[in-house]
């Protein structure tokens, strides 16, 4: 079994900003597959369901960013889901918009949710599919950058990504580096 996460902050002041963006991923994945609706569970909303042959829990984590491993680590504990069958998709600052990379640990480059989901787990070795929002162009503080709305411009750019995605997600599961190459993106 696999547990697929999208982190993001709870409520409606932050479902479409650039933080958000692993909720809408996951959301997408949800809608591809047909899997039930969210149901409150570990501290977030949570389905279980198929991808393919991929018995899944998709998993929301309802606290906000930085708490999110608590989230996660109960959702793992309960379905006894190992680090390694575990994907974050998260945002990333340091890849042009849309632009997609795998990678299993490593640090947390300064995110919250995989400091949080690191510390809780007590590894760093489950698989981060980070989501490229760019960096502010200026040198604006990059909190304000995260937690305002995609650009009208972004918008097509970001949701055509989140499709492929989630028309991917059973190679993905299977094989991600192959994947995400046939994505046009990287490990």
């Amino acid at each position: 079994m696999h547990l697929i996460t999208g982190l993001g902050n709870p409520g409606a002041d932050y479902a479409e900003t650039r933080h958000n963006v692993g909720f809408m991923v996951v959301e997408a994945i949800r809608r591809e597959f047909g899997l039930p609706n969210w149901v409150a569970k570990f501290k977030g909303v949570s389905c279980k369901g198929r991808i393919g042959p991929h018995d899944v829990v998709l998993l929301l984590p309802q606290t906000f960013m930085n708490l999110s491993g608590g989230s996660v680590q109960a959702a793992a504990a309960f379905y006894k889901i190992a680090p390694a069958d575990i994907l974050v998709i998260h945002d990333e600052l340091d890849l042009k918009l849309g632009s997609l990379k795998y990678k299993i640990g490593g640090g947390d480059a300064g995110h919250n949710g995989l400091k949080s989901i690191t510390q809780s787990l007590g590894t760093a070795d489950y698989g981060r599919l980070r989501f490229g929002i760019d960096r502010p162009a200026l040198k604006a503080q990059v909190s304000d950058y995260v937690l305002h709305a995609f650009g009208k411009d972004e918008v097509p750019v970001v949701e055509a990504r989140m499709g492929h995605i989630a028309k991917a997600m059973i190679d993905i599961l299977d094989k991600p580096i192959a994947a995400l190459a046939k994505l046009g993106d990287s490990a």
